[in-house]
């Protein structure tokens, strides 16, 4: 759909746009700090709401797998409704239920309102990107806005964990919903202004199809979960329901005038590689951030705030690399540093499960965090620029959404294939030496998919 903007609207959103890039961004790093910050709340959490390891699995992935389920639609919804509407209505809901989060008294509420989280996530996600693809027309501006975008929530994995266990050290797990807050606020008055209003769309959405795609990862995950715990009947109980509902899924979907999954960008070349490279770098990211926090404190007896600061290695470059990464995809396209970054994390992947095979002192571990938080910052945001550059005109944020979501499905099997592991006698090694394993087969199937 075209949209003509008057010269007084398009004088004022390039004045504006700066400004809206910092509050669309902070709105990203809300949605990723929600993420990082409970990682070394696990164990004060586990305590406060006697909560087992199938238990945190859930407070984690109760978030995830709505949010990268919905991503598929939320998308859609983006580019009908209008980007900076969906963006600032996912906004406020994240700050309420982050207040409300605070408050829980059941894990099960807990895990309830971490749902809903998702789900306000998903609305801001592919928002922001579509919003930075109307703001920045320019190939070569919006590849600097996406480096931009991607170094300003980068932090919020930085500043996560360390700010997570200064939290937790003070104030309990609580605590750590109660950011959400001011920076709510601070996002809505950033984004404010007819300036930066974008067009709405003509796209349908197939909610039944999304209902059975969000049904089968929630169940996808609840049997990995079960299996770690070694509850097999309740495992296969959940498979068989995973099955069934990937089928009506298929079978809803195929007969859809609206799908779920945009069949035109899933035939742009390169694009199934790119999002399973996707898919494995959060596999790996967010498989670490839910095992190794139980490792530091119930292993190591580390505090909260030292295990955050622990995280450093991992996290910083979060901050200081995505700058770096966007002038290389500017230069030489997002190949290389995708493959570069999925090196670095299978090399970072298998340092870790080394030094927690042998024993082997920090040192060794923050080698591996280093190697794995640069594969990560120069991996994401090459990928996002290789899926916007591979979408079709007036779809930008159904290619956001798609990306996000399979990167949060990444997410949830990470952190419940790698935390069934580690919780087995003897499994921190394996579930760590898997998240390399996974590393290293999409860097091979993204190098054969994007050859020329």
């Amino acid at each position: 759909m075209t949209t003509v903007i008057s010269r007084a609207d398009a004088a004022a959103r390039r004045v504006r746009r700066p400004i809206v890039l910092v509050g669309i961004s902070l709105g990203y790093f809300m949605v990723l700090l929600d993420m990082t910050v409970l990682s070394v709340a696990e164990p004060d959490l586990a305590a406060s709401l006697h909560a087992s390891i199938a238990g945190l699995q859930w407070a984690t992935t109760g978030y995830t797998v709505v949010f990268g389920a919905l991503l598929l639609s939320a998308g859609a919804v983006a580019d009908r409704y209008g980007a900076h509407r969906v963006f600032r209505a996912g906004i406020v809901v994240f700050g309420l239920v982050s207040l409300l989060s605070a408050t829980a008294p059941t894990l099960p509420v807990l895990v309830a309102l971490r749902a809903v989280l998702g789900a306000a996530g998903a609305a801001c996600v592919p928002a922001s990107m579509a919003l930075i693809a109307w703001l920045y027309p320019d190939p070569a501006a919006r590849t600097r806005a996406v480096a931009a975008w991607a170094a300003i929530s980068g932090t919020a994995v930085a500043a996560g964990p360390v700010a997570g266990g200064l939290l937790v050290d003070l104030a309990g797990w609580r605590a750590v919903f109660l950011v959400n807050v001011p920076l709510t606020v601070l996002v809505l008055a950033l984004t404010a202004g007819r300036a930066i209003h974008s067009p709405r769309g003509d796209r349908r959405i197939h909610w039944p199809a999304q209902l059975a795609v969000c049904a089968a990862l929630a169940l996808l995950t609840d049997t990995l979960i079960a299996a770690g715990a070694r509850s097999w009947g309740h495992a296969a109980l959940s498979g068989t329901a995973t099955v069934l509902a990937g089928v009506v899924f298929a079978v809803v979907e195929r007969r859809s005038t609206a799908p779920v999954l945009h069949r035109g960008l899933l035939r742009g070349r390169g694009v199934r590689a790119a999002l399973a490279a996707g898919a494995a770098v959060t596999f790996a990211l967010n498989g670490n951030l839910f095992v190794l926090p139980l490792l530091f404190q119930r292993e190591h007896g580390l505090s909260a705030v030292t295990s955050g600061l622990a995280f450093l290695p991992l996290t910083l470059p979060f901050v200081l690399n995505p700058p770096l990464t966007g002038r290389i995809v500017a230069r030489v396209g997002p190949r290389p540093p995708i493959l570069a970054g999925l090196g670095l994390l299978t090399a970072g992947g298998a340092s870790l499960g080394w030094a927690s095979w042998a024993g082997a002192g920090y040192g060794w571990q923050a080698l591996g965090l280093l190697l794995t938080g640069f594969g990560v910052s120069f991996a994401l945001p090459a990928l996002v620029t290789a899926v916007l550059a591979a979408a079709p005109s007036g779809t930008a944020g159904a290619a956001g959404g798609l990306l996000n979501a399979v990167r949060q499905t990444g997410a949830s099997l990470g952190v419940a294939t790698m935390g069934s592991l580690a919780a087995l006698p003897g499994g921190t090694v394996f579930s760590l030496l898997l998240a390399a394993a996974v590393c290293a087969a999409a860097a091979i199937w993204f190098a054969r998919g994007t050859a020329s």
